[in-house]
């Protein structure tokens, strides 16, 4: 995090397109924020467009803006986020999702800066910085034909990669703390402190939804004050497996995603419960899922389960009642 910050810190000084990639729930959108408040152009608009949320049919309107009767509806011109925001950031999340029409347009624009409204003639220009999130690999989406190659090397030239929070648990305290502040200030109530036995409960979870669970987490702490409530909190996560994100209503988001994230929390909860069922034996798991030992610990590392049962000889498990 200490060299991501020295990158970050030179990065924000020129105008040029930021891609952020990192599992969900690691600080994208905070990385995101942070290159905009300490670059020169911290004065100017900071905005958003969830590409992901947004439907293809309004995408490019939403981002280019429109003229009068460009579409049904179109009564007046209406400016795009590109023109609000002006000399500030556009921020890109799930870029990804972005149909392949409007990831053209937006090729074009990050060449020479103009574009065109939707049922415009005249092209506009704006100086608007970009920087894109994405929480799966634009490389095979690329491969797979679902995200210009062009596009890709265009808002790819500055790469910043969010680690997991359970690869930066030195960190996890000072974020804890962080985090409890600011609770206490947005519930209006007095800030609470986190004992030595409740740290190192935080520090042996393998927190599969990150930064985000580990928010869910301590707001609930911050909520009922009482150690109970975090422990609780935790058990609850480590039983259900909540790594796999809630689609928001209206979302849109491909079948094969969807999928793929149910199979992926399905899977780790049968891990879960043969290991349970065979006392965390490993080999006997193994034979009963019909799968090798070796098998079985990638399996466990990709749903983030701990290697060890929970409280035998201090070993980190995916249940914390030790």
């Amino acid at each position: 995090m200490v060299r991501l910050r020295t990158v970050v810190e030179e990065v924000s000084r020129v105008p040029m397109p930021v891609f952020i990639y990192g599992e969900t729930g690691t600080g994208k959108e905070v990385l995101a924020n942070y290159i905009h408040r300490i670059s020169p152009w911290r004065e100017s608009p900071f905005l958003k467009i969830n590409c992901a949320a947004i439907p293809r049919d309004l995408i490019e309107s939403e981002l280019f803006g429109s003229e009068a009767g460009a579409f049904t509806g179109a009564s007046v011109a209406k400016p795009g986020l590109l023109e609000l925001a002006g000399s500030g950031t556009l921020l890109f999340d799930q870029i990804s999702e972005c149909d392949l029409g409007v990831q053209a347009k937006l090729l074009h624009f990050l060449q020479d800066g103009t574009y065109r409204p939707v049922g415009g003639t005249d092209e506009k220009r704006v100086s608007t910085r970009v920087i894109c999130l994405a929480d799966v690999s634009l490389e095979q989406e690329v491969k797979h034909g679902r995200f210009r190659e062009d596009l890709f090397h265009r808002i790819a030239g500055i790469t910043l990669h969010m680690p997991l929070l359970r690869d930066r648990l030195e960190d996890l305290p000072a974020i804890a703390k962080y985090l409890l502040c600011q609770f206490a200030a947005s519930f209006a109530v007095e800030p609470v402190c986190l004992s030595r036995d409740l740290n190192r409960r935080l520090l042996r979870y393998p927190w599969p939804g990150n930064i985000r669970e580990l928010e869910n987490v301590l707001r609930r702490y911050v909520l009922l004050r009482t150690p109970e409530a975090l422990i609780e909190g935790l058990k609850l996560r480590a039983v259900t497996l909540t790594p796999i994100r809630d689609f928001q209503p209206g979302e849109a988001s491909s079948f094969k995603t969807r999928t793929r994230e149910l199979i992926k929390q399905a899977e780790a909860l049968a891990i879960l419960q043969t290991l349970e069922q065979h006392g965390w034996n490993r080999a006997d798991s193994a034979r009963s899922l019909n799968i090798s030992v070796r098998g079985l610990l990638y399996k466990m590392r990709s749903a983030g389960i701990g290697d060890g049962a929970p409280g035998r000889n201090g070993q980190s498990g995916i249940s914390l009642d030790s």
